[in-house]
């Protein structure tokens, strides 16, 4: 495909409305190009598991292989009013809204160079194509993603990283709530008959270190409600947050610090609380002698980038994979500033990108 053709794909991808768990717009788009390219995709059963309106998408190319290329189809914030400017070297939003090159230049990438290995026709090309919901929201789409027993890797097109750089590792995230039992009581005429939930959190709050714990670990109290009334003194306060480390002991460590703080200052104010923690997508790290990794090394140099393992603090499609036992890599595309109105990719990126694609399902036979 010319490079025309591979932006004329992205604009078209980028203007389609698909916030998660109402990504069947894009499902549509996607079936109908592979179904134009002689393909037989198909929707897995995953929307009961997410509560999105359509399941993850897939297509398996000749016998489906043991290679998957995946990229999702929501996208943050909404892409429908979106007015793309095609700049002398990038392709940026003007400003109003975001741009939705994350993660449509992923999806652009892939379907761009699954049509130019079937134009092609160098050989039997044998790999799978996927394409998830909820990614944003949960990556509820790639936890229950359908994937066949065959599927030994897979090369994921999701990374603000410009190409030449790819993520071999990543942290993971364990969410934890606590709710803060006190007693109500009239604020005016009997406070002391009271347990201020507010104030007993808060006392907690204020000991618990967040930001960034070292150099391995990040902690977060991102939520917070409580009371009922500016005249009752609050009986429950709920709050919640998350530990991110690459390392899972530091992970548990630092919720029970974070429990034992809340128990502490609980039992001192004359509450209770309840606490609750789950992982919300686990830690993974791919040595540099697995396939996957020398397959991207190879293909890197091959098409004149130096390659660029990262470690990462963010969750994507690739700790859910990986978290199922498939060693999966989240390439860079350069998606920058994703999510912001000055989100943008650069023309040589979007090039560099689909080299990338289509150097990986060249070896996929």
């Amino acid at each position: 495909m010319k490079e025309n053709g591979l932006i004329d794909l992205f604009l078209r991808l980028i203007g389609i409305e698909a916030l998660s768990q109402h990504e069947k717009p894009v499902a549509d788009f996607i079936h109908d190009y592979l179904r134009s390219l002689g393909l037989q995709p198909f929707c897995d059963d995953s929307r009961v598991q997410t509560g999105s309106d359509t399941g993850n998408l897939i297509c398996r190319v000749g016998n489906g292989g043991d290679v998957m290329f995946l990229a999702h189809m929501d996208t943050a914030r909404p892409t429908g009013a979106v007015k793309p400017l095609l700049l002398a070297d990038r392709i940026a939003s003007d400003g109003t809204s975001v741009l939705g090159v994350d993660n449509r230049a992923g999806i652009a990438l892939i379907l761009a160079s699954l049509e130019t290995v079937l134009a092609k026709k160098e050989g039997q090309a044998n790999f799978t194509v996927a394409f998830t919901v909820c990614e944003e929201s949960s990556l509820a789409g790639s936890l229950n993603l359908e994937v066949a027993a065959a599927i030994k890797k897979c090369y994921i097109f999701d990374s603000s990283l410009r190409p030449g750089a790819f993520i071999s590792s990543s942290c993971g995230a364990k969410n934890f709530s606590v709710t803060v039992k006190g007693v109500a009581a009239h604020s005016g005429l009997a406070p002391e008959k009271g347990v201020h939930a507010i104030a007993i959190a808060a006392r907690a709050i204020s000991r618990i270190q967040q930001g960034r714990i070292g150099d391995k670990a990040t902690v977060n109290i991102g939520m917070i409600s409580g009371g009922s009334a500016v005249n009752v003194v609050p009986e429950t306060t709920q709050l919640t947050g998350e530990v991110r480390s690459a390392e899972p002991g530091m992970v548990d460590e630092l919720i029970r610090s974070i429990q034992s703080t809340f128990s502490q200052e609980a039992a001192a104010g004359g509450a209770g609380i309840d606490f609750q923690d789950a992982w919300d997508f686990k830690p993974y790290c791919i040595p540099p002698q697995a396939a996957v990794y020398q397959d991207v090394l190879a293909v890197m140099e091959k098409v004149g980038l130096k390659p660029e393992p990262v470690a990462s603090l963010a969750g994507s499609d690739a700790n859910s994979l990986n978290g199922r036992g498939i060693p999966a890599i989240n390439l860079g595309i350069g998606a920058q500033n994703p999510h912001g109105n000055d989100e943008f990719i650069l023309l040589h990126d979007l090039g560099k990108g689909f080299e990338i694609a289509l150097e990986l399902m060249r070896r996929a036979r």
